[in-house]
């Protein structure tokens, strides 16, 4: 089973990053032990600041991979053509987002990825990737 996980900006930021809000462990740390807890999964990870760079690897992935965990960070409030992607690909997508925006900033309550996504996970922490994956293993 293939899974891409693919972060939006400033996600490459993470364990520096307002770690109160998104805490302190990075990324890349965290995919090491997602890779050990999910021996049967190949895993690629993408993270891009540029919009255009994630619409690309959603394209290039969205027909030959079995899952993606998709965290389009502030995009997701913003980019419709992130939305589009999703909609245009066959690989299903789940939302994750480290930080529970709904408690956040009113603009934040706006995705135009989550209707095009077959789930979201929302301020579970670093949690939510872990069970997309599931997700995406069970609906395989």
């Amino acid at each position: 089973m293939k899974i891409a996980i693919i972060n939006g900006p400033n996600l490459n930021l993470l364990g520096t990053r307002e770690p109160g809000i998104y805490g302190s462990q990075g990324f890349d740390e965290y995919f090491k032990g997602l890779q050990q807890l999910f021996p049967e999964v190949a895993f690629s990870y993408f993270q891009s600041n540029i919009e255009g760079e994630l619409i690309n690897e959603l394209q290039r992935v969205g027909f030959e991979y079995d899952g993606i965990v998709l965290n389009p960070a502030g995009y997701t409030h913003t980019s419709v053509a992130i939305g589009d992607a999703i909609a245009a690909i066959k690989t299903s997508v789940v939302e994750v987002h480290i930080s529970n925006v709904h408690a956040r900033e009113e603009f934040r309550k706006i995705s135009h990825v989550s209707g095009k996504s077959a789930g979201s996970i929302i301020g579970l922490g670093l949690k939510g990737y872990e069970l997309a994956v599931r997700w995406l293993i069970e609906h395989q």
